[in-house]
């Protein structure tokens, strides 16, 4: 029997790559004492690893496909196949950086001014590359994590870290003056892996599908009922992805009408289609949109 090998991410992408599977159709049960989760499909296997691991046993075949971060394939200078480039966080839809940040109140105001200086770091082959490539001579040194403290205390004059926003960076009054990289989750498979037609077959499957659930997480369907004679009115308001599916209903001079929105935008229109003639308006959530 075929099986594909699956590599999830175990960490901070753990739980929202286990819902992404979710909603795509793949529910993943994680055995606190298991490093190999159950799925419900027998022709895949899947594995907990390390973001920071992963593009590694994927290259040496050790995994046939995986989740991790640009920014660790980057680091690791992994030789693997990018299927997909999946965006997804806790806090947004937006690429994380990879930035340089000083104290506030430091005199280092652009790369040049860190020659001789020592810079901390859990991204130090990357970041070591990208000051050769420059000719700023640096150190670096690795960080086992509280990056940002080093900084502030003076174990280092600067940090290179990961943020979204920012915000964390700057609640330990540092200040950001570079960004050496944006960073996004991929999925990612091993070469041979990615040539066996059947294995390709599925990793496709699961690249289409985990895009349709990303596409459909901040959209949401609307489906109401309309005078036909408003029905240009209501129609003109409407934001959506494609033209909206009309239907007429049995014996009445009424449509019903469906359509797929942003959900940021909906407070703002519901009461605007109500004003406009619609009635019955009902909300409701998507799992996948394809």
């Amino acid at each position: 029997m075929n099986i594909l090998k699956l590599g999830i991410p175990k960490g901070s992408l753990q739980k929202a790559t286990i819902g992404l599977f979710e909603k795509s159709g793949w529910k993943i049960t994680v055995n606190s004492r298991s490093y190999f989760p159950d799925i419900n499909d027998s022709a895949i296997q899947c594995s907990l690893c390390r973001a920071q691991e992963m593009s590694r046993y994927v290259e040496n075949g050790t995994l046939d496909v995986g989740l991790t971060g640009k920014d660790w394939i980057e680091e690791n200078e992994s030789d693997v196949t990018v299927v997909e480039d999946l965006v997804y966080s806790k806090v947004s839809q937006n690429s994380a950086r990879w930035v340089l940040a000083v104290p506030a109140n430091s005199e280092i105001h652009e790369l040049k001014d860190l020659k001789g200086k020592k810079i901390a770091t859990e991204l130090v082959r990357f970041t070591s590359r990208y000051f050769k490539e420059r000719k700023i001579d640096v150190k670096i040194e690795f960080s086992w994590g509280a990056t940002e403290a080093k900084a502030v205390s003076g174990l280092a004059d600067a940090i290179v870290e990961v943020t979204e926003t920012g915000s964390t960076i700057r609640a330990h009054g540092l200040k950001i003056i570079h960004e050496l990289m944006q960073t996004n989750t991929q999925l990612i498979a091993n070469h041979d892996a990615y040539r066996d037609p059947w294995k390709q077959s599925k990793i496709e499957q699961i690249s289409l599908l985990l895009k349709g659930a990303l596409r459909a997480e901040n959209m949401v369907g609307l489906k109401m009922n309309v005078p036909q004679k408003k029905m240009d009115s209501v129609i003109d308001m409407l934001p959506s992805l494609n033209a909206p599916t009309i239907a007429g209903l049995y014996n009445s001079s009424w449509v019903s009408l469906e359509v797929v929105v942003d959900a940021s935008q909906v407070r703002e229109l519901i009461p605007r289609l109500i004003s406009a003639g619609a009635e019955g308006i009902i909300e409701y959530p998507l799992n996948k949109l394809i």
